[in-house]
């Protein structure tokens, strides 16, 4: 298991503050949200968390700042699925989610049987079995994306970064997703995930963190996060917010006059 803490984090990007003044702490068990409108600094704040984009502030990893740890150290500690990822080799997909085995595999390693079976469990995982042999570059949108999914899953770190993983996908592949995101935190790992879908945030999230303009506007959980009034604030629109119950549901009402 993993923590992750944020202590007043920022990144520039150019001339432009994209991230400001974050903090914020993640434990391992919790499927976190983070969620805001397009352009907010999800995606950035998430590639902090990873040591991608240089930042000022700390970003801890149990307790140790990142910036002082190996690539292959974090990669083993945290897997990341980024959004929107380009393939540009013609791997069949086996080998694409082997690649999720690298953190692990020391110079001129093979794959061993251990990694053989994470490889074939985060197929499974992912429902992507069935395209095994498939050519990676190949594949439609949604199917890349459960199958880059699964290279995240492969690494079987005790933490995950998805940003937007229900890119792409049908509406069935979305639960699965979902499902396989919450059973990951239930089983105890950290799992950070970039969202959208605001009714699926509040289905299967058990925090949020609410981003607008690269700063935090609001952190807990989806009632307290995803208020009528928070919605107006930061997308600008009235929606019926209905958390109650084993169906909650975010509708947009409209673009808020207020």
């Amino acid at each position: 298991m993993v923590s992750l803490r944020l202590e007043t984090v920022g990144v520039k990007l150019g001339r432009r503050i994209v991230v400001r003044d974050a903090s914020a702490a993640f434990a391992p068990g919790t499927l976190t949200g983070v969620v805001g409108p397009n352009g907010a600094g999800k995606s950035t704040l998430a590639r902090a968390m990873l040591a991608l984009v240089p930042h000022s502030g700390r970003i801890l990893l149990d307790e140790a700042d990142i910036a002082s740890l190996s690539r292959a150290a974090l990669a083993r500690r945290v897997a990341y699925l980024p959004q929107g990822q380009t393939l540009h080799w013609p791997l069949d997909v086996e080998r694409l989610v082997g690649l999720g085995r690298l953190p692990h595999l020391g110079p001129m390693s093979r794959i061993g049987a251990e990694d053989a079976a994470a490889i074939e469990r985060a197929m499974e995982r992912a429902d992507v079995l069935g395209l095994r042999d498939r050519i990676a570059t190949e594949l439609s949108g949604g199917e890349r994306a459960r199958v880059l999914l699964a290279r995240a899953l492969a690494v079987q770190a005790p933490a995950l970064i998805a940003d937007e993983p229900l890119a792409s996908l049908d509406p069935g592949h979305q639960l699965d997703v979902m499902e396989l995101l919450r059973d990951e935190a239930r089983a105890g790992a950290l799992v950070i995930a970039v969202l959208h879908d605001l009714t699926m945030a509040a289905r299967y999230c058990d925090r949020l963190v609410l981003v607008d303009t690269g700063t935090i506007v609001a952190d807990g959980t989806p009632a307290e996060v995803l208020t009528p009034a928070n919605l107006r604030t930061v997308y600008g629109i009235d929606a019926r917010v209905e958390l109650g119950g084993d169906w909650p549901a975010i509708t947009t009402l409209g673009r808020s006059r207020a």
